[in-house]
């Protein structure tokens, strides 16, 4: 039996058969035991973990789970994503309601679900799939954030070499998506040191972060790499990026506008930086992305999704544009107040 902790980036399961659905409540129990969430909240965990995996083996294609911490604060629970291409369902709340089956079977899984998550989070369409994020936390939820992201690394690899990571620093809210040259240790390595150093960063403008950013990665193989920093007390979005992260503001009828990347490799030569700003209304969207999903995604094509959570918006994007043969990361930002 795997007793290995479960990392902070995450596990990611392709479910294919029956019997990934142990290994699964396995390692969702593990995780739960890892973060201390007791007893009772791991047993629920393990329903949640179990039914997700159930839906995908009876009615998904191409289905896969994320397994995952997730912390608030002083906080830790357990976040799970599961993401198919089957063919989807035309009303998520009434598919969601016990006795509700479009196989036959008692049809009670999407109601066990969210009865026993602290939040819950979808999206369906008819014949392109669907996207459920889940989260179990010791007691009720904390306020859900106004970031989702997920990386997933390349097939035949285990790490990724693209991250994310988001802070506060002196009121500023800022963004980060890297991706590491290359593939596997190595770029994940360089990735690591780029989040490492954004956290440690100044508080200044993003074009001044990414300059830190390429001096602190200097003994690494370099990175593409973006700075965002939403202001919502002026509306806009300043936005710095070396290499070909792509960007682009996205508001509420899913129309988008692409964001400025100067060419270069963060932690090699000396690169250009030079930071825009573009407005970004209190109902936009900032979504960033690697170059391992294909930059011709268009939100408009999927009705209603601008109104879900960031997590279910990014993991959309990854099942429908992201590419098995290189490591992807998305995230997606709301304009936060």
């Amino acid at each position: 039996m795997n007793t290995d902790p479960v990392p902070d980036r995450g596990i990611w399961f392709r479910v294919e058969a029956g019997s990934t659905a142990s290994a699964v409540r396995r390692a969702a129990e593990r995780l739960g035991a890892q973060l201390g969430l007791g007893d009772a909240r791991t047993a629920d965990l393990a329903i949640v973990a179990a039914e997700l995996t159930s839906n995908l083996v009876k009615h998904a294609d191409d289905g896969v789970l994320l397994l995952r911490p997730v912390r608030r604060e002083a906080e830790a629970g357990v976040e799970l994503v599961a993401i198919d291409s089957g063919p989807g369902m035309a009303d998520l709340t009434v598919s969601s309601r016990d006795g509700h089956s479009t196989t036959g079977t008692l049809g009670i899984g999407l109601g066990a679900i969210t009865r026993q998550a602290s939040w819950f989070d979808g999206y369906s369409r008819p014949g392109k799939g669907t996207v459920l994020a889940v989260q179990v936390w010791p007691r009720a939820a904390p306020e859900q954030s106004w970031v989702g992201a997920l990386t997933r690394p390349i097939t035949g690899e285990t790490v990724s070499g693209d991250g994310y990571a988001w802070r506060t620093a002196e009121g500023r809210r800022q963004l980060l998506v890297c991706d590491g040259l290359g593939h596997g240790s190595l770029a994940a390595a360089a990735t690591d040191a780029a989040l490492d150093a954004f956290r440690r960063a100044p508080a200044a403008s993003p074009a001044t972060v990414v300059g830190h950013l390429h001096r602190a990665m200097s003994h690494t193989r370099g990175a593409a790499l973006a700075v965002a920093e939403p202001d919502p007390a002026t509306g806009l979005l300043r936005y710095a990026g070396v290499g070909n992260i792509s960007g682009a503001v996205v508001d509420r009828e899913g129309r988008r506008k692409g964001l400025v990347s100067l060419p270069g490799i963060a932690g090699h030569q000396r690169p250009s930086v030079r930071e825009y700003d573009y407005p970004f209304g209190s109902d936009a969207l900032l979504v960033m992305h690697s170059d391992g999903v294909v930059d011709r995604w268009q939100l408009d094509e999927y009705p209603g999704l601008t109104d879900r959570s960031p997590l279910v918006v990014a993991a959309t994007l990854l099942r429908d544009a992201g590419l098995r043969r290189d490591d992807a990361c998305v995230l997606v930002a709301r304009a936060a107040s």
